[in-house]
């Protein structure tokens, strides 16, 4: 038996674990404990989402629908691996389900057939939706799975548990299918490797020092204080746009994310790169005036840090 732990011990765990987390505003508070305990908890349900589209489905299962009111889980885990927080307490992920799955969990022991939903799950499970249409055919990228053990972990090190604390929700409640496209033995698998604590095999005997290694290329860098001046320039000013090879570094980051098309790297910090740096700013959780495509250090040091380039002033 274990209580909740607080959202920010929550939030720590999974970036601890190396997730990519957003939050959005209220994230904390946002929940159904109006409607009935939030506790003992006692494992992970995962879900896919039916849904299409990171910021749809976002939206969707932090507002809910008509019949089903949100938050319908506490973290959605997109297809880039990223973490979107929407809510935290008692949610509509799990529902009513079989209480012999529930005491399988607990003892952490394989779970039986699913057979009868009497026990509600809201009450007594952290809840992922992961973004996929559920029908089979939709891929799972390893970014993603990879992004769903390393969620379900960090619940468990926050609890002690181990790897048979987390279930699909198909394993919970009876006529649910999700999720669709992995077994959760294999997800399972994953999950235990992560919190693999064995003792490591004594390390091998010292062999004469290897030939010294060529000295690796320096990292390219950015200076931030030229970045802004690019991207501040009216595009209507007579003399613009102006090259900066900085600039092209910054596009090509932001081409590997999906968020300018290739064919839109120039070296000018133009407005199809700024809208470009804009949406990367949302990503990271800044809103409104923040998220103006006007880099900041924060910002461009975590786009610096996934694409392999330095950020001097």
């Amino acid at each position: 038996m274990a209580a909740p732990a607080t959202a920010a011990r929550f939030l720590a765990a999974l970036r601890a674990e190396g997730l990519t987390v957003v939050t959005y505003p209220g994230w904390e508070t946002h929940n159904r404990n109006h409607k009935g305990p939030w506790g003992p908890v006692h494992g992970v349900v995962v879900h896919h989402t039916v849904t299409k589209g990171t910021a749809n489905t976002v939206r969707i299962c932090r507002d809910g629908h008509s019949t089903l009111p949100g938050p319908l889980c506490h973290g959605v885990i997109a297809k880039d691996g990223t973490v979107h927080l929407i809510g935290y307490g008692r949610t509509n992920h799990a529902g009513s389900g079989d209480p012999d799955v529930l005491r399988a969990v607990i003892d952490e022991r394989p779970a039986p057939v699913d057979d009868e939903a009497t026990t509600d799950g809201n009450r007594h499970f952290y809840g992922f939706e992961c973004e996929n249409l559920g029908d089979g055919e939709d891929p799972w990228p390893e970014v993603q799975l990879d992004a769903i053990a390393r969620a379900s972990a960090a619940v468990c090190r926050l609890h002690g548990w181990g790897a048979r604390s987390v279930i699909g929700h198909r394993e919970w409640q009876p006529g649910k299918p999700d999720p669709v496209g992995f077994t959760m033995d294999s997800m399972r698998d994953r999950i235990d490797a992560r919190l693999d604590d064995k003792p490591k095999p004594p390390a091998p005997k010292p062999t004469p020092p290897a030939k010294p290694k060529p000295t690796p290329p320096s990292k390219p860098a950015v200076s931030l204080a030229r970045l802004i001046a690019a991207a501040r320039r009216d595009p209507a000013q007579k003399g613009n746009p102006v090259s900066y090879a900085g600039a092209r570094i910054v596009e090509e980051a932001l081409a590997a994310e999906g968020l300018l098309d290739r064919a839109l790297i120039d070296g000018h910090y133009g407005t199809a790169t700024r809208t470009a740096y804009a949406r990367w700013q949302a990503r990271q959780g800044y809103r409104g005036a923040a998220a103006d495509g006007i880099p900041g250090r924060a910002s461009l040091a975590a786009l610096a840090a996934r694409h392999g380039f330095t950020v001097t002033t």
